[in-house]
């Protein structure tokens, strides 16, 4: 085994010297690995292997302060700048820190792997999932407490400094049930009686529907399917009328939220971005399969949502006017998804 990781870590160099600005996830994809494999392979050179501890970790991050909090999906980057304030750790089946900047809703059970990273001038916490992929990141920034860092990686340091790790297959994806076999009429129901959107996720499970299927069994009028291309109207207007959205990506282990503006918005390529000081978004368009018009029943009025899938039927990004429970849906944002229509 000891082997095999110097055979990946010669690889990855070799990689390396032939394409420098290749980042570590693309490689892990063209050496065959795990982004958490290839990491380890690092192990005592600027990577250090942290207890499972995670829960204890992130409550303590704060004492970092300012710091870039990262999560990705395939399709889609969340980079957000601010403190990790307001953690709140009492569900044991998600994990919350709700702060005006950091805002997470984590699933600590889809984590295994965590690492303490020093690359250059670079400072990072890494967190990965049972099959190696890449959950979480936590940059310091320039106006972070670098001190605090190196005595939380002392604190959480794990005994054994190995690069070796046990990696599982990612778990298949449960097939989508035949429409003949929902209760469609209930499922509409049930949808048309809801009190919050965050009961919509039981109401898929409980009529056994994946999420894409929902939507084209939704009723009349709640679901409209859009051109994909809509997507960047979507922001390009938002920053041009100043809108405020809530801007939600997320993968297994942790969506991650940005409330507020967006301003500065341009293509590199076939990735549309976002690029402002404190909040930046990277959109590969090409993998978007599906956008859909959401409106869901609520105590405070409908509340209306922008939903990006990819071929697999899996949530690349998600919009939403900025809100909060107790308050009606913006006007603007309403008139803005309106536009999207024509």
């Amino acid at each position: 085994m000891a082997t095999a990781t110097s055979n990946l870590k010669e690889k990855w160099a070799a990689l390396k010297g032939q394409n420098p600005g290749l980042r570590i996830r693309n490689a892990a994809n063209e050496l065959g690995v795990s982004e958490a494999e290839l990491l380890a392979t690092s192990v005592g050179e600027g990577v250090t292997v942290l207890k499972p501890d995670f829960a204890a970790l992130l409550q303590e991050v704060e004492k970092l302060g300012k710091v870039m909090a990262l999560t990705r999906n395939e399709e889609c980057v969340h980079e957000r700048k601010g403190i990790y304030q307001n953690p709140d750790f009492s569900n044991p089946h998600a994990q919350l820190f709700v702060g005006a900047d950091i805002d997470l809703r984590i699933f600590l059970s889809s984590w295994k792997y965590a690492f303490a990273v020093v690359d250059g001038d670079k400072k990072s916490f890494q967190f990965f999932g049972k099959d190696g992929l890449a959950l979480h990141k936590i940059y310091l920034t320039k106006d972070s407490n670098a001190a605090a860092f190196h005595e939380l990686t002392e604190k959480y340091k794990a005994e054994e400094q190995s690069p070796l790790l046990e990696i599982a297959a990612p778990a298949p994806k449960p097939s989508e049930k035949p429409d003949s076999e929902i209760d469609v009429e209930g499922f509409r129901q049930a949808w048309k009686d809801l009190k919050d959107t965050h009961d919509f996720f039981g109401i898929t499970r409980k009529y056994g529907v994946s999420r894409t299927q929902a939507l084209r069994l939704a009723p009349e009028g709640y679901a409209v399917k859009i051109d994909n291309a809509r997507v960047v109207n979507l922001l390009e207007d938002a920053a041009r009328k100043q809108t405020p959205i809530m801007v939600f990506v997320g993968n297994r282990g942790i969506i991650q939220i940005h409330t507020g503006l967006v301003k500065n918005t341009l293509w590199h390529q076939h990735w549309f971005n976002v690029m402002d000081p404190d909040f930046n978004l990277h959109l590969d368009t090409l993998p978007i399969a599906e956008t859909w018009i959401v409106r869901k029943p609520t105590e405070d009025g409908d509340v209306t949502s922008v939903e990006v899938f990819n071929s697999e039927g899996d949530f690349i990004v998600q919009f939403f006017g900025k809100r909060k429970p107790g308050n009606p849906e913006l006007l603007e944002w309403r008139d803005l998804v309106k536009g999207l229509q024509n």
